[in-house]
């Protein structure tokens, strides 16, 4: 049965369904407080009605505008811009002809005018167009926004590449050990100086910036319990990069990847599989792991906690009858959990390329090299060329470049947000509204500092909350322990993944018959219901 609008207007006015309009609708939708109708006719008319609603929702907001921190208006060498991919020229400075008809791409969002980008060597430039994909369910990626990035010259980007600098210096200490030994305490004391740094201490080095992430291990019992996986268990050990194996820290390898050049380096692993204990473990991981990997995984070890796990208020968490399945059970679950992720990488896609263009660290570090050697000159914050994380990073290497985890250094686009920061912001929302956030997680463990046995944690209670967001947090510092990302790409990526998944949630809600609430925390402590 179709409907045009009179037609449909007509139908509603006699619907008993919807005798006084779409009252009736909107109090399902805000409440829960009445079954979807079973009856053919009205169903087909209720879902219409129900589609009109959730758009209307989004076409009666203001798109906000995009504010980026006006460094590429700033700077017209465009030094301060995501460039890898294209043309340039020895210093590392991207030909403008170049960068100019990418701008155009977007501003014409033709794919020809994609096509016809230059690029500078074989690497391809990662999915473009993606910015300029729709999203129908939830919020679409251009309704969302995020603050500015750190400004090129600013202290906090100065900081937050001194940390990535003592990131890259500290990455086979294991994470237990940080504050205890001395590289990390050298750390601690030039990144102290720093404001976004203050109050930086041996429990709180390298770690995020949620509740979570302050309580026990370093490291999130999700990337450590084993997970079930069907009829197998699946052990959380995995290929561990061989130690001290820094990559791109020659400015002219540098140079050239930054063109698009294919790395000739390869990586090299130990022979043992271990578990997660260091930076470059966890840097690895987030190396080759699929987009919604450590949720799901996540998820398979919450499920099989059982209905205990589930929120108080869950319909089927005592329920003597029910369980649920196809909705608020399992497969419900999961499917959400994937589908947030793709959801996320557009927010995140339209931010990076349309309005951010960020450059990444391991280009800002080729210019505090050439500033350094004296071969070029760059607005570089003067807290940063003092810090003892350059001289170190110099006295080891030669260079003033930044030790890279992975032969081909970062993805070929641009920087803020993180995309992996995005998604877990993401999935961990999702996992935090089927899930019950105070659940305590039983036998919890942590890894010895080799890394080949896991051992009982002895502490405070770690609940599915807490543990959450240190997974989320952890998988977006990740990237930066390889040299990918600044930890306001990650920080603000994950607040910008919690958007997209209240989003999403809002409208999955209005499509259960069961009445019910999502309520969850996000990671600033401010309540949700929904």
């Amino acid at each position: 049965m179709k409907f045009n609008r009179r037609q449909f207007l007509r139908f509603t006015r006699n619907s008993a369904l919807l005798s006084a309009g779409l009252t009736g609708l909107y109090s399902f939708i805000n409440k829960a407080s009445a079954a979807i109708p079973i009856n053919k006719t009205e169903r087909l008319a209720f879902a219409y009605a129900l589609r009109e609603k959730l758009a209307q929702k989004y076409s009666k907001k203001t798109i906000p505008k995009p504010i980026n921190n006006g460094d590429e208006q700033r700077y017209p060498e465009l030094f301060s811009c995501f460039t890898k991919g294209l043309p340039h020229n020895q210093f590392a400075e991207v030909e403008k002809q170049a960068f100019q008809s990418l701008l155009n791409a977007f501003k014409t969002g033709k794919t020809e005018d994609f096509d016809a980008i230059p690029l500078g060597g074989q690497t391809l430039l990662a999915n473009p167009q993606a910015a300029l994909a729709l999203q129908l369910d939830g919020a679409d990626s251009h309704h969302l926004s995020m603050k500015p990035a750190p400004a090129f010259a600013s202290e906090e980007q100065a900081a937050e590449m001194a940390e990535l600098y003592w990131q890259a210096l500290c990455r086979d200490i294991p994470a237990s050990l940080f504050g205890k030994e001395k590289l990390s305490i050298a750390a601690i004391k030039d990144l102290s100086r720093f404001e976004r740094f203050k109050e930086v201490n041996a429990s709180t080095l390298f770690r995020g910036e949620t509740e979570g992430d302050s309580t026990g291990p370093y490291f999130s019992q999700f990337l450590w319990k084993t997970i079930p996986y069907g009829a197998h268990e699946i052990l959380q050990k995995y290929n561990s990069p061989r130690i001290d194996e820094n990559f791109m820290v020659d400015p002219e390898i540098c140079l050239q990847i930054q063109n698009g050049a294919i790395a000739q380096e390869e990586m090299q692993f130990s022979t043992s599989t271990r578990y997660i204990r260091t930076g470059r473990d966890i840097g690895e991981w987030v190396h080759i792991d699929y987009p919604y990997q450590g949720f799901l995984n996540a998820a398979l070890i919450l499920l099989s906690y059982g209905d205990s796990a589930l929120p108080l208020d869950h319909p089927y968490r005592d329920s003597n009858n029910q369980s649920g399945a196809v909705t608020l059970g399992g497969p419900d679950i999961l499917s959400m959990v994937a589908h947030a992720s793709n959801c996320a990488l557009k927010a995140a896609w339209y931010q990076k390329w349309l309005v951010h263009r960020r450059l990444r660290p391991e280009a800002f570090a080729l210019y505090v090299h050439n500033h350094v050697s004296g071969r070029r000159s760059y607005p570089l914050h003067e807290k940063l060329l003092q810090s003892e994380a350059i001289r170190q990073i110099r006295s080891k290497t030669g260079f003033c470049t930044l030790p890279m985890a992975y032969p081909e250094g970062c993805p070929t686009h641009p920087s803020y947000p993180a995309g992996h920061s995005v998604i877990a912001g993401a999935c961990m929302t999702i996992l935090k509204a089927y899930f019950y956030e105070e659940f305590i997680i039983p036998e919890p463990v942590e890894s010895y500092d080799n890394g080949f046995t896991l051992k009982e944690y002895r502490g405070p209670d770690l609940t599915v909350g807490g543990e959450l967001n240190k997974l989320a947090s952890n998988i977006a510092l990740g990237r930066d322990f390889a040299g990918l990302h600044w930890r306001s790409d990650s920080v603000e990526g994950l607040k910008l993944g919690e958007d997209v998944a209240i989003g999403l949630l809002q409208d999955r809600k209005a499509t259960y018959n069961e009445n019910f609430t999502y309520q969850f925390t996000r990671i600033d402590g401010t309540k949700v219901i929904i």
